[in-house]
């Protein structure tokens, strides 16, 4: 099949911007690491956008925020959707792209009142065509991670029920049981489409878990890689993609 350009994708739950063990601050590294990387698009959870103590430890001013110090002179656009409140600032998703971004909305599809979670959404533009980009971060309690895929899957049939998207974030999913659902709407997972199983992601140190994804539809995987190399960065490891676009 003919092709476009490969772009390479990246999803990771960032823990908040610190090491697995909370024993060091990480998004300077994290800001590095993905720069030397240079991907596409970025997909981030658990991006803690203004926190005052930490934003005053990198040294970045509370107006700031951590999407903006991540994509500062490098990524031209970047969308950030917040899922908690709390006294000390707040956390939530965020992506950032090396191409224009038309921000979209950040749908809340929270369970239950102590566990926030959103669904954010972007489109991106590859040359000049569409892809519908969703960062997302399901629930650790299966019961309501069920009901939460089930709102996503309604939300994104009304935004882009048709055309290439990818969704990629946290989904907690260690028994895969997001794949058929995902199937059903038109997606699959880049790591089955390659190596037939969803890629183990956590805990980062000694991947045993299947809790990340990206899936496309629309798209061709051509690699996959999990970043082992940023194990430390996080207790989620990274995942990669490249991917293109069928020929117009």
């Amino acid at each position: 099949m003919v092709h476009g350009p490969q772009f390479e994708v990246i999803s990771l739950n960032m823990h908040k911007g610190v090491s697995p063990l909370h024993l060091r601050l990480t998004a300077h590294r994290l800001r590095q690491q993905i720069r030397d990387r240079h991907p596409d698009l970025v997909f981030l959870q658990e991006l803690q956008q203004k926190t005052h103590g930490r934003l005053r430890d990198l040294r970045i001013g509370a107006t700031l925020g951590l999407t903006p110090y991540l994509a500062q002179d490098f990524w031209p656009d970047w969308h950030y959707g917040r899922n908690a409140l709390y006294d000390r600032g707040h956390h939530g998703n965020a992506i950032l792209s090396r191409h224009p971004l038309s921000h979209g909305l950040n749908y809340d599809i929270s369970e239950y009142r102590f566990e926030r979670r959103g669904l954010l959404h972007a489109v991106v533009f590859i040359g000049e065509r569409a892809v519908d980009c969703f960062c997302v971060h399901l629930g650790l309690l299966e019961r309501g991670r069920r009901r939460q895929l089930q709102a996503m899957l309604e939300c994104i049939a009304q935004i882009a029920d048709t055309g290439p998207a990818i969704v990629a974030g946290d989904f907690n999913d260690w028994r895969n049981r997001a794949e058929d659902p995902m199937r059903d709407a038109g997606f699959r997972d880049v790591f089955e489409i390659s190596t037939g199983t969803p890629a183990k992601t956590f805990p980062s140190i000694r991947p045993m878990l299947r809790m990340d994804r990206i899936y496309v539809r629309g798209l061709m995987t051509h690699q996959v890689e999990r970043l082992t190399e940023w194990s430390a960065l996080s207790d989620h490891l990274a995942i990669s993609a490249r991917l293109s676009l069928p020929a117009a």
